[in-house]
């Protein structure tokens, strides 16, 4: 099968075309021929650094070919002896193996049945590949640790991006106040999202607007959760999925008494059943930005890292 592999760290010219054997499955795994992949920043992320492989791929002693990605949608050719979730023809999407090797970027996944769900007729293989990673990010956030509820007031960080505007949608539908920040050319797209008001982050500072917030998702990197901390309401909830709470933010979520929580997304295929529900009624969908064919998938890395993506980005296979 075709893969895309990288034998070591650095830029997009390290990820390369290459052949592989089609993989054996477990007993509890499907052997997926996929359809479309999504990308993330995290991808970006490994490709670029050796602490990435260790942290996310956690690759076998003496492994030093990785094949990266996580985010598939396709259609399922073998099923495992212990598998009765899912049967040859099906065809399924989720998030595989994260954080672990999931070999992704490949024509062929094996992926623990566990970790995938019934992709919705009504829903294509690039929409789903879009929803994984990251509406999985803004499910866990917003519904596993947030808690979030009819009424609450949520400030969304980085609003028109890949976890921002799944996050958007997603507290909407559980009946929330949504106040979203973006840059000024990401205003209407963030509005048409559901968002009941917006923040142009570069002409205003959001903790001046809003003190009162009952959840505030925060995906920016350093310092900015400190600023987050003071749009919180006392007893409020923050999540952050790049901030460490310690120092002086774990000092300030005692002061507030915040329920503060790091996320770590992780694999996990009920939580896909509840996102292939919500698109399959049309509550939650996919923004494409851009698709690219199987061999430009550099160039959707290259396009990534500039961090000003709309929606998501995915590639076809």
């Amino acid at each position: 099968m075709k893969a895309i592999i990288l034998k070591q760290v650095g830029g997009i010219e390290n990820l390369t075309l290459a052949e592989l054997p089609t993989p054996s499955i477990q007993a509890n795994e499907v052997l997926v021929q996929v359809k479309a992949i999504g990308i993330n920043p995290v991808d970006n992320f490994v490709r670029q650094n050796q602490f990435g492989v260790d942290n996310f791929l956690k690759p076998a002693p003496g492994e030093d070919t990785y094949v990266l990605g996580w985010d598939i949608s396709g259609t399922v050719i073998e099923t495992g002896s212990a598998v009765n979730t899912f049967k040859k023809g099906d065809e399924v999407f989720g998030m595989v193996n994260f954080p672990g090797h999931g070999k992704a970027y490949a024509q062929y996944v094996a992926a623990p049945a566990s970790h995938l769900a019934l992709k919705p007729a009504n829903v294509s293989h690039e929409e789903a590949a879009a929803a994984t990673l990251a509406a999985l990010t803004a499910w866990q956030a917003l519904v596993t640790y947030a808690k979030v509820q009819r009424g609450d007031k949520v400030l969304i960080h980085a609003a028109a991006g890949g976890v921002g505007h799944y996050a958007v949608q997603i507290a909407k539908h559980f009946g929330a106040y949504v106040i979203g920040t973006a840059s000024l050319a990401n205003r209407g797209f963030v509005q048409e999202l559901g968002a009941d008001e917006f923040i142009d982050y570069s002409a205003e500072k959001f903790e001046d607007r809003v003190k009162d917030a009952d959840v505030v998702l925060d995906s920016i990197y350093g310092d900015h959760v400190l600023r987050s901390l003071e749009a919180v309401k006392k007893g409020g909830r923050l999540i952050t999925l790049l901030a460490f709470i310690e120092g002086n933010i774990a000092q300030k979520v005692q002061e507030k008494e915040v329920f503060a929580h790091r996320l770590g997304v992780s694999s996990n295929g009920q939580d896909m059943q509840q996102i292939a529900q919500l698109m399959q009624d049309r509550h939650l969908r996919s923004y494409i930005s851009e698709t690219y064919p199987f061999t430009e998938l550099p160039k959707a890395h290259q396009q990534v890292a500039t961090g000003k993506t709309r929606g998501k980005i995915v590639v076809t296979v």
